[in-house]
């Protein structure tokens, strides 16, 4: 009875510090990363973006701030796809801890990508 008590008094403390860790999650972990390649596409520089989910749990439907967003070369849509001015990322698929996500396009100036929403998942 005694070890039962302590194997369930175990599992229900890592399940409050699992679930505390995810609490701790925000669109405040979604970090985005913009640098120039160096590269011009028609005239325009180019800029690698990457996106970096900086949270132990999944967050998926990942949208961007993205007003007026536009590239001289094509963004593929699968990556990210304009809805009025905001961005869907990777589809809304789920990122999990420590995922990243590139895409490159070519504007000046560069556009300033948010995270404005996403939906927090499981914790790895």
């Amino acid at each position: 009875m005694a070890t039962t008590f302590k194997y369930f008094t175990s599992i229900l403390f890592l399940t409050l510090v699992i679930k505390g860790s995810c609490d701790d999650c925000s669109l405040n972990n979604i970090n985005i990363g913009t640098s120039r390649t160096g590269r011009e596409i028609q005239g325009q520089p180019e800029w690698n973006v990457t996106v970096i989910n900086n949270c132990n749990c999944e967050q998926s439907q990942i949208k961007l701030s993205c007003k007026g967003f536009q590239s001289a070369e094509s963004v593929d849509p699968s990556i990210l796809s304009m809805e009025g001015d905001s961005c869907l990322l990777i589809n809304g698929n789920p990122m999990k801890g420590s995922d990243t996500v590139n895409f490159s396009y070519a504007w000046d100036p560069p556009f300033l990508l948010l995270p404005t929403s996403s939906v927090l998942g499981p914790c790895s």
